[in-house]
């Protein structure tokens, strides 16, 4: 793979809309100054893409304004690294745009960038994981570097101070806390701490060897099961229906995901998972046990249980679900010789830490860690 430097101060950072343009909308301006100290703070400065500020309706309209942000950031030799503002539902609408361009294409191999997001972003990973760049899953603008209390929480901002140096030898190890999902993101909440709570689980070995090794590839589980299911359309339907009604283009286009997944070979084949760990954290929306199990139906179709080393999974946020989703795991995997890792600091839930796609894992639940080798 293709690995970019280490961020360093005063490197420039382009912040950028790839899936939700929330960030542009004037209710979020305080989340943005937030962002931008917090940058700054490190020593890095913020830039924003041409439209990442435009806001929700034109970032739904026009995934081609994303796709030319995206390409110019890599044509751009002063930007050093690319965060994502937050994550959404249909990135994949940049693909065409993208891949179907060798500009970018060689932009990407020939100006590698530091790239960093989680949750739709999934899809943009395994994008820049099919040519050949790594990138990092784990963290975003809104979400840890504007975090409201004032200051990114003390185990996600560690995580994002490693990606000053090289990541080899970094060891991750369980949080001593974890914290609720925010329900009040308004002004009036800056100053604030989110609710937290006493971590009582660390790392959980649901089943298989407590050590194991291989390259990380992996993100959102909801993400992964809506890259391979089959319109998508009856799925989000209730919740975009505003959307839906201004934008036929989202919706012609939620019904063909998978097709669009698969014309431009986005997830990697059953051959390509070989040796590899597998990270998996669920979204936001908290899917329930049976809508987990779907998304894992499709993983195991695709043969992704028959060809990986392990399994990481993400804390579930709120530790909702806590206990039915590790059933969901062993029943949907069926091998209780593949070891799954459970209760691991990445993804959705709160703090965060930050994964490199390909990088050698070497995995030790007595020991609760896991080392980038």
């Amino acid at each position: 793979m293709i690995c970019p430097k280490p961020l360093k101060k005063g490197d420039k950072i382009a912040v950028i809309s790839l899936s939700s343009g929330i960030l542009g909308e004037p209710y979020c301006a305080h989340e943005k100054e937030l962002g931008i100290k917090k940058l700054r703070e490190f020593g890095l400065e913020p830039v924003f893409t041409e439209h990442a500020l435009m806001g929700t309706d034109f970032i739904m309209k026009h995934p081609e304004a994303r796709a030319a942000d995206l390409k110019n950031a890599f044509l751009d030799d002063s930007v050093k690294g690319i965060i994502t503002s937050i994550g959404g539902i249909e990135t994949f609408r940049t693909f065409p745009y993208l891949i179907e361009d060798e500009e970018f294409i060689n932009a990407v191999q020939t100006h590698p960038k530091f790239f960093l997001g989680f949750s739709d972003t999934t899809n943009n990973h395994f994008m820049f994981h099919r040519l050949g760049l790594q990138t990092f899953y784990g963290q975003a603008f809104m979400c840890d570097l504007a975090d409201l209390s004032g200051d990114m929480l003390p185990y996600s901002k560690a995580q994002f101070e490693s990606c000053f140096s090289p990541y080899h030898g970094r060891k991750i190890t369980p949080s001593d806390v974890w914290y609720e999902e925010r329900t009040d993101f308004s002004a009036a909440a800056v100053g604030t701490p989110p609710v937290s709570h006493k971590e009582e689980h660390g790392y959980e070995l649901l089943q298989g060897s407590p050590v194991f090794e291989g390259e990380l590839l992996g993100g959102c589980i909801d993400s992964m099961g809506e890259m391979l299911m089959t319109d998508n359309m009856a799925r989000f339907g209730d919740m975009l229906k505003d959307e839906l009604e201004s934008c036929p283009e989202l919706a012609e286009d939620l019904k063909h995901q998978s097709e669009i997944t698969r014309r431009y070979n986005i997830f990697p084949t059953a051959e390509e998972w070989r040796g590899k760990i597998l990270f998996a954290e669920t979204s936001e929306v908290m899917p329930t046990p049976e809508l987990l199990r779907e998304y894992l139906d499709v993983l195991r179709a695709e043969g992704v249980f028959n060809n990986i080393n392990g399994i990481i999974v993400g804390k579930p946020m709120n530790e909702k679900y806590y206990e039915e989703y590790k059933n969901v795991w062993r029943e949907v995997v069926d091998n209780d010789k593949l070891p799954i890792l459970y209760n691991v600091n990445f993804g959705h839930a709160a703090p965060r830490t930050i994964l490199p796609y390909g990088a050698a894992a070497h995995i030790d639940a007595e020991k609760q860690e896991i080392i980038l080798l």
